[in-house]
């Protein structure tokens, strides 16, 4: 029997059409467990990318996606084919299905759900894809609340899990939820994630201008990058490149560029796209590594001797200033960072944030590769920032120093040096007698003064220290003054061992002595 035409039109017409690229489900058997607690999804496999689909749709076009569309048109773009978008808020925040109807999409299997596999913070499994991907939640109960960048940063496993990430092409973008209002309440910056001013939905701008940079690239170009492992920092390193306040290579290697939180409608993803473009397999920038040296940060400090090391990564090492000491040093390597493609490398090592006549920065090598650091006590800051709904002053207590390699084409993303100081403490130094600087107090009672400190990281002691020197100025002891008004006299070696810190006030630890 024959259809006639109209009948037949009929019929197709009414067959469902594709407006989506295919899910793609992982599934717990997919999982190999590589290390504790870290896993590979060996088992998935990303459908190639559906080229019936528009590499862009309506809403797409609105959100800058019209750059991306006249670049397909003009050159090979790579579009979404190898990636994968990973939304780990269960559709809280989730980026539009049609703005971008190639790009697929990953889900978890029931038994990884219910596990919260899909949840939060990434870093526990590593996939086969370049990811992008968000996650609009943060620790909004208990004593230690926080966004979920800050619980990677003071979580044991976080800054490993992380670093992880960023060298295996997953880059995610996650709220400062009130971790960057009045103050910044970070104790690094590092490049291994993106942090959006704000709270829900702040990261949407950054997942279009992520998915539309991606798309960009030629094809041998996201090749090399993949391979290489250097998706992550080289997207990195073009959002800096290609962000509002940044107008040349001295304001990248600056601070301007690198901000520990990102403003949304600063993003310049036309920019972005085009700086993708542009780039050939052979311009491709490293990352940089660092391994410290020497270290004058010890790991049993201060009267609860606790460590100063917060964390080291090849791409962030991070301090925390505990000892009572005026300055501190350290030597730093980046000479384990290699090119790409075998090109001689010369190194940046820029103060991005931090009092220029209290930090010191004395490169080593020819080119660059070794620094030695000397960072002197800072008191803490109030910056004036400005966004879209005004001027803010925001509280700062941080000292970054970034870390840039340049292989003549590009230069890289930054890793960074930092040292934050307990900005709860009010601490009093004046010059010794000798012309040098040595402490004079230090005012413990932060809670008494009702002032917020990070009960993962510090303390508070209902007392006033004041140090005591001799004539040669030489330590001799401390009177230690109660905030009752009471005094003791205590011995120089007042530190060692003898405190305990207690937590009955939940996310209010403090120190007690026997």
């Amino acid at each position: 029997m024959r259809i006639g035409f109209v009948a037949l039109c009929l019929m197709v017409c009414l067959l469902p059409l594709r407006l989506a690229a295919e899910e793609v489900v992982l599934a717990r058997s997919a999982l190999v467990e590589a290390a504790q607690g870290t896993y590979l999804a060996m088992g998935l496999t990303l459908p190639p990318q559906d080229e019936t689909l528009p590499l862009v749709g309506g809403r797409g076009l609105r959100s800058g996606g019209q750059v991306l569309r006249h670049l397909a048109g003009q050159q090979a773009v790579n579009g979404f084919e190898g990636v994968l978008y990973d939304n780990r808020d269960r559709g809280h925040s989730t980026l539009p299905g049609d703005l971008f109807p190639r790009l697929t999409r990953l889900t978890y299997g029931d038994p990884l759900r219910k596990a919260g596999a899909d949840y939060g913070l990434a870093g526990k499994i590593l996939l086969p894809a370049v990811v992008f991907g968000n996650s609009s939640t943060s620790v909004t109960s208990g004593p230690a609340q926080r966004s979920l960048p800050r619980l990677a940063m003071t979580s044991e496993d976080g800054p490993a899990q992380s670093a992880r990430l960023y060298e295996n092409n997953h880059l995610y973008v996650y709220p400062e939820h009130r971790d960057h209002d009045e103050a910044d309440r970070y104790p690094a910056n590092w490049p291994y994630m993106l942090i959006s001013q704000g709270s829900s939905g702040s990261d949407q701008p950054f997942l279009a201008a992520l998915a539309m940079t991606l798309a960009a690239f030629p094809p041998e170009t996201f090749a090399a990058l993949r391979d290489t492992r250097l998706m992550a920092p080289t997207l990195q390193m073009i959002l800096r490149r290609s962000y509002a306040p940044v107008r040349s290579r001295e304001a990248y290697l600056s601070g301007i560029a690198h901000p520990v939180v990102f403003e949304g409608d600063a993003l310049r993803p036309g920019r972005m796209m085009a700086e993708a473009a542009a780039m050939r397999p052979d311009a491709i920038p490293p990352m940089v590594r660092l391994r410290v040296e020497q270290d004058g940060f010890g790991e049993a400090e201060g009267l609860a001797r606790l460590s100063e090391r917060l964390f080291d990564t090849e791409g962030a090492i991070a301090r925390i200033w505990r000892n009572f000491g005026w300055s501190r040093e350290m030597t730093v390597s980046a000479a384990e960072t290699r090119d790409p493609n075998g090109r001689k490398l010369t190194f940046t090592w820029a103060l991005l944030q931090g009092d220029p006549a209290r930090v010191w920065i004395e490169p080593l090598d020819p080119d660059g590769s070794r620094a030695r650091i000397r960072v002197a006590w800072h008191d803490p800051k109030t910056a004036i920032t400005r966004d879209r709904s005004g001027y803010h002053n925001r509280r700062q207590s941080r000292v970054e120093i970034g870390v840039f390699a340049s292989n003549g084409v590009n230069d890289s993303a930054p890793a960074f040096v930092t040292v934050f100081f307990p900005d709860h403490q009010n601490r009093t130094y004046a010059t010794s007698g000798a012309g040098g600087m040595r402490l004079v107090s230090i005012d413990y009672d932060a809670m008494g003064r009702g002032v917020y400190y990070d009960p993962l990281l510090f303390w508070s002691a209902p007392w006033t220290d004041r140090a005591e020197y001799d004539g040669a100025g030489a330590l001799t002891g401390w009177t230690r003054i109660g905030h009752d008004g009471n005094t003791r006299t205590l011995p120089p070696e007042v530190g060692e061992g003898v405190y305990q810190i207690e937590r009955l006030q939940p996310g209010r630890p403090y120190l007690i002595m026997p």
